[in-house]
């Protein structure tokens, strides 16, 4: 049997029995794309309500709502990992998104760097591509999106106790060790990190460089890599 589609609903759920409204969008994915009939089942979920079996009443094509049946799992938070990283080409950042929320990155900071290659963002997409994530990998909390901002104003602003791994590739780097539960995770741009960022990063004090092999990948690459070789070390983990 096929397992039932989830729906991210961000709004207040009301109680068992009753329905939450589903907007058009929401109606034409279920009835259209998925070609859900009146009373089929579906699970809708946010951070605050869990996970909730429901039945979809189709009231007209682009209107109806999710009748709750019951709870199948309680509301539960996310720990994860901060991930700091240049937007790249379009293709490229959606992957990052959609790979860092199933990996559990809590918070996306997208930053400008002196290679960055794009210096605007559209954040309600970045939501969109992490809810769409999440809807996929079961869980339950969506990763929140920071503005764009430069690495230089993100390092002012971040605090020196709380470790930010970056991948420096030809440098030599610290062993990891085991990971503090708070952490984030710094993946440069397409072509690396300048000579005066590669300095100012060397002179945080947060700033732990890790390696991520012997070759030069490419920056959506590193994101799995950091993440993954992370959250093996991690205390969360363990």
């Amino acid at each position: 049997m096929q397992d039932a589609p989830r729906l991210y609903l961000d709004l207040p759920f009301p109680p068992q029995g009753e329905g939450v409204a589903l907007d058009a969008d929401q109606m034409r994915y279920l009835a259209t794309v998925l070609r859900l009939q009146n009373g089929d089942t579906l699970h809708v979920f946010n951070e605050a309500a869990g996970e909730w079996e429901a039945r979809l009443e189709i009231q007209r094509k682009d209107r109806g709502q999710a009748l709750l049946v019951a709870q199948v799992r309680a509301p539960e938070q996310t720990i994860g990992p901060v991930l700091v990283f240049a937007p790249l080409k379009r293709d490229a950042t959606d992957l990052v998104l959609r790979m860092g929320t199933e990996m559990g990155v809590t918070r996306f900071c997208p930053v400008i760097t002196e290679r960055t290659n794009t210096h605007r963002i559209n954040a309600e997409r970045f939501r969109a591509i992490a809810i769409e994530a999440a809807e996929q990998c079961e869980r339950l909390d969506i990763p929140l999106v920071d503005p764009l901002r430069p690495l230089t104003q993100l390092l002012a602003e971040w605090q020196g106790s709380r470790a930010l791994y970056a991948a420096l590739e030809r440098q030599e780097s610290e062993s990891v060790g085991v990971v503090p539960g708070d952490y984030g995770l710094l993946i440069g741009p397409e072509g690396g990190f300048s000579e005066n960022e590669r300095r100012l990063l060397n002179t945080h004090e947060a700033i732990i460089p890790i390696s991520l092999g012997k070759r030069i990948l490419r920056a959506d690459t590193a994101v799995v890599a950091g993440l993954a070789q992370l959250a093996f070390r991690s205390s969360q983990s363990i």
